[in-house]
């Protein structure tokens, strides 16, 4: 059961001006099941996106990267699961565009205005044929309230759709973001086998959308980790349709950007947690907070030395309070000239550890107590400047191993 997280209510997720969203079966890898989504947008929107780091990445991936990169407006997107058309060569960008071929068309756009998206099984043939026949249904299906069957129809293994929505007021206007996200392992810095795609009518210049979608993605999904995994599709798309009426946001230091930068922020963080929460096999959702560093790099390492270590993890799922896994893990971090006499270690409001040991007034059931909650605070203090950092992670459990184990069957 994915921890504290509720599936979207659709009349709380609030439609975005030019965009409409549709939803048909394929039978890309089950049958019975929405696994194909369109994202159509009006004329005059702009997009922009992050992408996988993983140097392995999959054929949508590499085929998002030369559509945005020739320039031309982006009209639709088109994502299915079930399948990443990863490790699948020349024949897997073939079939990807062969899809973007096919909705063009039936748009009246030209192929380079459709990006692809994929999630699912890696090194297996992309079943297009399949996508492409039903397309139709999915154009049919087109409204602008549909974001929340969209959130649906992109999961593989979460257990819940994940979607968020604000509105805010922009130049004097009320400016939309809305947006839906999948993604329940491979999860880790660079984002993982998740996609996200965010939606505002702000009118934002394309230069200036770039920079945000890269701001956002630095403060949400580049800030989380299930299991430490980098996947192959992992992508994070930000559009803006320009319909606000707003004066242009040309910079995110123009005055109107502040409220814009921070509701896109906020969106995109609600979605990235919403992924830890479900977690495959989460029992715990973890904040680690790593507070006292020289530069934010160095805070990053150590938070992610925890997050990633598959010691601390279980000793999470048990609720043992064997905290020397953590200390053990800032330790490893690679920071070099750490002084582990400096170093506090907090569980929410217990103080675990002072100066690199053990507090004299620390209590093993004091740790126990906050360990055996469902959402836990982690925080280190390395008294050695002024810099922090957050990132979100959860716990390891049998169920993780069961999911992914059977994942293919």
């Amino acid at each position: 059961m994915p921890v504290n997280l509720l599936p979207p209510q659709p009349d709380a997720l609030h439609p975005v001006p030019g965009v409409r969203l549709g939803v048909a079966m394929a039978g890309v890898r089950k049958a019975n099941r929405r696994d194909v989504t369109v994202i159509a947008l009006d004329e005059g929107a702009t997009v922009a996106g992050v992408f996988t780091a993983n140097r392995f990445c999959a054929a949508p991936v590499q085929v998002c990267r030369e559509h945005l990169a020739a320039g031309q407006a982006v009209r639709a997107l088109v994502i299915n699961t079930g399948n990443a058309n990863a490790g699948t060569g020349d024949d897997g960008l073939a079939r990807a565009r062969s899809v973007c071929r096919a909705l063009a068309q039936q748009l009246g756009v030209a192929p380079t205005q459709v990006l692809p998206f994929s999630t699912g099984v890696i090194m297996e043939t992309l079943p297009n044929e399949r996508i492409e026949a039903a397309l139709p249904a999915a154009l049919a299906d087109l409204g602008a309230a549909h974001w929340a069957q969209a959130a649906e129809a992109i999961m593989t293994t979460d257990t819940l759709p994940k979607a968020a929505s604000r509105r805010v007021s922009v130049g004097g206007r009320t400016v939309t973001v809305t947006g839906i996200s999948k993604g329940a392992g491979m999860i880790r810095p660079n984002m993982a086998t998740m996609l996200g795609f965010v939606a505002t009518d702000a009118v934002i210049a394309p230069a200036a959308l770039q920079a945000l979608v890269r701001e956002a993605a630095d403060a949400s999904f580049n800030r989380i980790t299930i299991d430490g995994d980098t996947s192959t599709n992992d992508s994070f798309v930000l559009i803006a349709t320009r319909r606000a009426g707003h004066a242009e946001i040309t910079s995110l230091d123009d005055t109107d950007s502040a409220a814009l930068r921070d509701a896109v922020v906020a969106v995109a963080q609600q979605l990235a947690q919403a992924i830890v929460r479900d977690g495959e096999g989460a029992t715990k959702f973890i904040t680690v907070r790593v507070d006292g560093g020289r530069t934010e790099a160095e805070c990053r390492q150590v938070a992610y030395a925890i997050a990633h270590s598959p010691l601390v993890k279980t000793a999470f799922f048990a609720s043992d309070p064997n905290l020397g896994r953590i200390l053990a893990a800032v330790g490893y971090a690679g920071i070099d000239d750490l002084d582990q006499t400096s170093i506090d270690l907090y569980l929410d409001d217990v103080h675990v550890a002072t100066r690199g040991a053990r507090h004299p007034r620390y209590r093993e059931e004091d740790g126990q107590r906050v360990m055996k909650q469902s959402e836990v605070g982690v925080r280190v203090d390395l008294h050695r400047g002024a810099a922090s950092t957050t990132v979100w992670t959860c716990d390891l459990s049998h169920d993780y191993v069961s999911i992914n184990a059977d994942y293919r069957s």
